[in-house]
């Protein structure tokens, strides 16, 4: 039986997201930025087809978004990350395999499902944009790699109407589609590396299926020789459909405007602590230490500089939130300088294990770590029903005035109550 793997992919994701809240950006130029508002992070076509590439720095992009009303929009990540979760949830009714690989990319599993795949696929399609609002194309082969290079296809030829099936083709139509895709685009493939394979006169994807593994080992790495394989419709990648736990979190964000307080800076230690925790929680974990880190902006050398961090080690594995803010903000403290404009803070927790692997010890205080459990299930479970933030540490503060810059965020729609979507009925 021939392998068939799903990669469903949505299109200009953080855009289609802005858009089933705000349908007047249809059919108009969007681009959604990085954080500060610096980068082009997400394009719609039709600033794809004015020629912006990914990640050129707005201040650069000024004059071409006034002269074609291109509209800037700062990135929502709480919105984004809601709307990905509802379609991943809902891809997962089409098979019982899923790897979500992304924010808006997932694989599925359709070997063995006895149906028309193209058929299937259209189907997907069409639930996802019933369901959720966003449009998503569908890329089917017999191996991963195939699968990315079948949505591609199916993104960029219309002729495909969203859905490529390589599995559905003959050797020679496939070789085709392969002779005309730069090897670049092939996963896994990175631009140092395709210069390279370019010198050695592998120029598409095709030139590469049709390339000796032994000469691409001994060029390259093992890693390229599963990438022929993969290309031959050898699968050498399964699903991953648990991801695997993070071996570090690592949380920090460049200031909207620079900052000399310590208050400012612990403020934001805080804040980024909170969140790291909570990622730790959220795949069953402890760590054994925390790393705060600071530094002013290596750009602007009329300014004193300093960078610097500290890793404080736990005296026991921990998820208690408020213990990781004390061993944080004491590495702050030692770290920071007066008389610097700092421009970035961040934290990294590092020494992860499973809580089930918590060691024992003959010291250990059980009622006091079982009432953190409890605490820290408490506050999880209210931020996740009532609002990210809606329980906090006092020390996090009010008004973060180190907060990146969003100067067109849009709102919250999905998880914050103040900030739904409203409708008004007109008689």
């Amino acid at each position: 039986m021939q392998r068939a793997i799903a990669l469903v992919d949505c299109n200009n994701f953080y855009v289609s997201c802005e858009r089933l809240f705000q349908p007047g950006l249809e059919g108009r130029p969007v681009v959604v930025l990085s954080n500060n508002d610096g980068c082009v992070v997400s394009r719609s076509q039709e600033v794809k087809d004015l020629g912006v590439k990914m990640a050129v720095p707005w201040f650069r992009m000024r004059d071409l978004a006034r002269q074609h009303n291109i509209v800037a929009l700062s990135s929502n990540y709480s919105l984004y990350a809601d709307i990905s979760n509802r379609v991943m949830s809902l891809l997962s009714r089409f098979s019982p395999g899923q790897e979500v690989y992304s924010i808006d990319e997932s694989f599925l599993e359709l070997t063995g499902i006895a149906v028309d795949h193209t058929g299937y696929a259209r189907q997907m399609r069409l639930t996802v944009m019933q369901h959720v609002g966003i449009p998503v194309c569908v890329g089917i082969a017999s191996s991963k790699t195939l699968s990315k290079l079948a949505n591609h296809v199916a993104k960029k030829n219309p002729r495909y109407a969203g859905v490529c099936d390589f599995n559905g083709m003959t050797e020679a139509e496939l070789n085709g589609l392969l002779a005309r895709i730069d090897v670049g685009e092939v996963w896994g493939v990175g631009r140092r590396s395709a210069d390279r394979l370019r010198d050695r006169d592998i120029r598409s994807a095709l030139d590469l299926k049709r390339a000796a593994a032994k000469h691409i080992r001994s060029g390259f790495s093992v890693v390229f020789e599963r990438i022929v394989a993969e290309l031959n419709g050898v699968s050498c990648l399964e699903l991953d459909q648990v991801a695997p736990a993070k071996q570090q979190i690592i949380c920090s964000r460049s200031f909207g405007t620079p900052t000399s307080r310590l208050a400012d800076l612990e403020q934001a230690v805080i804040a980024y602590t909170t969140r790291a925790a909570e990622k730790l929680r959220q795949q069953r974990s402890l760590c054994g230490g925390i790393q705060a880190y600071i530094r002013t902006n290596p750009h602007r050398e009329q300014d004193a500089q300093h960078q610097s961090s500290m890793l404080m080690p736990l005296p026991e594995p921990s998820d208690d939130t408020r213990l990781l803010c004390r061993a944080a903000l004491h590495g702050l403290r030692s770290i920071y300088r007066t008389g610097h404009a700092y421009q970035k803070a961040g934290i990294m927790l590092t020494g992860i294990i499973p809580a089930a692997a918590r060691p024992q010890t003959l010291f250990d205080d059980v009622p006091s770590r079982e009432k953190s459990e409890a605490l820290m299930r408490t506050l999880d479970r209210i931020n996740r029903s009532m609002g990210s933030g809606t329980i906090r540490l006092l020390g996090e503060g009010t008004g973060k005035p180190w907060a990146m810059r969003r100067q067109n965020v849009s709102n919250r729609y999905t998880t914050e109550w103040d900030e739904l979507a409203v409708c008004k009925a007109h008689p």
